[in-house]
């Protein structure tokens, strides 16, 4: 299959004519071919080996301002031919979207730059095995590690095309390196779990095995012996592990979709001041080697580093072109495709740009606080912006992070939570999405 990827533009491009000769007004298509590898170990015992390779292709038919989706995962001539001949008959007789439409000629990409997404070299199976073995050996040697949940090492490589009717034709290939190990420390009833993964564009990049389990296994050994927390308002301070999920919420509720149906707490803030005035928040699809980075969007439009949020002030909506012209406005280039489904706004590389002051001094000034390094749960309402999440972590007295604490749940509203937020200067470009070390004044944590 791989070997037949430089011929699948030419594949598209010829189903788009056909599509067109057979009464469509406009179409598009997107193929996606993946392999990817995956191997894991248990207390340094082979566990799990796993490689797997398939293709997709979904067309989307339209005729007038009616439009069909439709997919397969058997891309044969016949099986093709079945698809369009489905895709037709179908935008024939669905309801109308006045909203739905191609991207005009004028709005498609022309060249785009070099993101280098893509590592050439596929890992053999035993570099992987050798990597996993490694950052579990490192997290069992940390003092205190008792078991082990294992060590997972993997790789996956992705070639995506994207063909319209109006004559955009282009594809790219990306790959992706992960590594994780996960411990316990601890005896009986007593013992705790933690973690560490570390995942990148190229192998070059990943963090070591050696530092991915240490971190793995010193993690698990401070969650000994947590206790409960008291009932009550206090700062909460977010580790970049779960910091993360600030912007996150922040993209979800400033989704083009969301706004256009009016179903975020945010759906009337464009140009008004929404977050604290340190924070700013960036989407960036043109990072070099960023791990949701492209040169073009999900309909072919070109895309663009944006700040969402700058100095506190919102200034973009998360738009593909339908939710664009629902609220009559230009696509931000931030439409994403599967191949069973129409197109949809989201974020590519976002992140919340680093504060001025280090962890430390961010906490210094706490006389009781709580430090979150995980959370579970999602109770959070992108309609209210009501706040309820399970958490554990670590208590803070006079500045400093002390006893483990577990079963505490953080609640508030994120349109409050927003405008009470500091960030530290640690921010690090591990995950889709990053923030650095968050400060939220004024949370309520329920505890004992």
């Amino acid at each position: 299959m791989e070997n037949d990827e430089p011929e699948m533009l030419d594949q598209l491009g010829d189903l788009m004519t056909r599509a067109k000769k057979g009464g469509a007004d406009a179409a598009d298509a997107v193929y996606v071919h993946g392999v990817s590898l995956s191997v894991s170990q248990r207390l340094k015992n082979p566990e799990h080996f796993e490689r797997a390779e398939g293709a997709d292709l979904g067309m989307r038919v339209l005729i007038g301002k009616r439009q069909a989706i439709v997919s397969t995962s058997d891309v044969s001539p016949s099986a093709i031919d079945e698809l369009l001949d489905r895709a037709l008959a179908m935008a024939k007789v669905v309801p109308e979207d006045e909203f739905c439409g191609l991207a005009p000629e004028k709005l498609l990409a022309g060249q785009t730059p070099d993101l280098d997404e893509c590592d050439n070299k596929e890992p053999e199976a035993d570099l992987l095995s050798a990597i996993a073995a490694r950052a579990e050996e490192a997290a069992l040697a940390v003092d205190g590690v008792s078991n082990s949940e294992g060590a997972e090492a993997g790789w996956g490589r992705n070639y995506i095309a994207l063909a319209t009717s109006n004559g955009f034709q282009r594809a790219r290939t990306r790959t992706s390196f992960s590594l994780s190990a996960s411990v316990l420390a601890g005896q009986g009833t007593g013992m705790e779990r933690d973690y560490d993964w570390g995942t990148a564009v190229h192998f070059e990049d990943l963090p070591s095995p050696e530092e991915i389990g240490q971190r793995a296994g010193e993690r698990a050994v401070r969650r000994l012996n947590p206790r409960k927390a008291e009932t009550r308002q206090v700062p909460v301070v977010f580790d970049p592990r779960v910091s993360l999920s600030i912007p996150g919420h922040l993209a979800s509720a400033i989704n083009g979709a969301a706004v256009a149906r009016g179903t975020t707490f945010l759906k009337d803030q464009l140009g008004q001041r929404v977050m604290a005035d340190a924070v700013t928040i960036i989407d960036d699809p043109l990072r070099r080697r960023g791990l949701r980075s492209k040169g073009f969007d999900g309909e072919g439009v070109p895309t663009r580093r944006s700040a969402l949020v700058e100095n506190g002030v919102l200034q973009n909506w998360v738009l593909d072109l339908r939710s664009a012209r629902q609220l009559g406005l230009k696509s931000t280039g931030n439409a994403s495709r599967g191949t069973s489904a129409p197109p949809s706004p989201s974020t590519t590389n976002l992140f919340l740009e680093a504060g001025k002051i280090s962890r430390d001094e961010l906490i210094s000034p706490i006389s009781q606080g709580f430090y979150v390094t995980e959370m579970m749960g999602h109770g959070i309402s992108m309609v209210t912006g009501d706040y309820s999440r399970g958490a554990t972590g670590f208590w803070i007295e006079n500045g400093h992070i002390t006893d483990p604490v577990s079963e505490v749940t953080i609640a508030g509203n994120l349109k409050n939570m927003f405008m009470e937020i500091t960030p530290a200067n640690d921010l690090v470009f591990q995950y889709g999405t990053n923030a650095p070390t968050l400060r939220i004044d004024g949370m309520t944590i329920a505890g004992k």
